[in-house]
């Protein structure tokens, strides 16, 4: 390992179980560093996870709690990968819907990372929160999500200035990526046939380095998106 970064140690991984999250669960083995899952369907490999509903903040925040029992207390970064969509005009998407993005996304996000706090104070850990570039373009039909995803930019930012000096927290805003994110979507809302996207992999190698700077050295964002990326800039 380089002299100049940090082991990977325990890491806690929202939606570590498919997609991204997954991806980076994998890269971090690798790496050696330690994953463990945050998610409602089981990681694959036998990987130590918490079943929840991140859109209930309560549950979330009981998952963390018992991650923390059994490390006892030891937790050296969260990456927050868990995401949803629902796709349509604001007035064709149904409220429960519609509010179920901005909770998984959004408040999921800020309830992990509360509850995983005081822990990563103590080890001077890292917080990667998983933004979009539909955190920094909007889109019709994408409002909750954009919603979302603005809110993780702002949470994320401000809790930089929060943490400074305690905790290294990225931002990272990925464009389109190759996983099932999209597969429960109506045609119109899916990339075409011929989109360029990101290997999942290839971004989750991103966060394995934001998550091995030493304390004190900030990766503070990182976009990681595809060249043709269509919405970017």
């Amino acid at each position: 390992m380089n002299p100049t970064t940090r082991p990977l140690g325990t890491v806690l991984v929202t939606g570590g179980s498919s997609g991204l999250g997954a991806a980076t669960v994998a890269a971090i083995r690798a790496a050696g560093g330690t994953p463990v899952v945050l998610d409602r369907n089981a990681p694959a490999d036998g990987i130590d996870w918490e079943q929840t509903d991140l859109a209930d903040t309560d549950a979330a925040t009981v998952a963390v709690e018992r991650v923390l029992r059994r490390t006892g207390g030891r937790l050296d970064a969260v990456f927050t990968a868990a995401g949803t969509d629902a796709c349509g005009p604001l007035d064709g998407v149904s409220a429960d819907k519609w509010e179920n993005v901005v909770k998984v996304n959004l408040f999921g996000t800020a309830a992990v990372v509360r509850a995983a706090l005081p822990a990563l104070r103590a080890s001077r850990g890292t917080v990667v929160t998983c933004a979009s570039t539909l955190g920094m373009r909007a889109l019709p039909d994408a409002t909750a999500y954009c919603a979302s995803k603005f809110g993780v930019v702002g949470f994320t930012r401000a809790l930089a200035a929060e943490t400074a000096g305690e905790v290294g927290v990225t931002l990272l805003v990925p464009g389109g990526m190759d996983t099932a994110f999209f597969d429960d979507r109506t045609p119109q809302y899916q990339p075409p046939a011929d989109a360029k996207l990101n290997r999942p992999e290839d971004v989750a190698a991103a966060v394995v380095f934001a998550l091995s700077q030493p304390p004190g050295c900030q990766v503070r964002e990182l976009m990681v998106c595809p060249s043709t990326e269509p919405s970017w800039p």
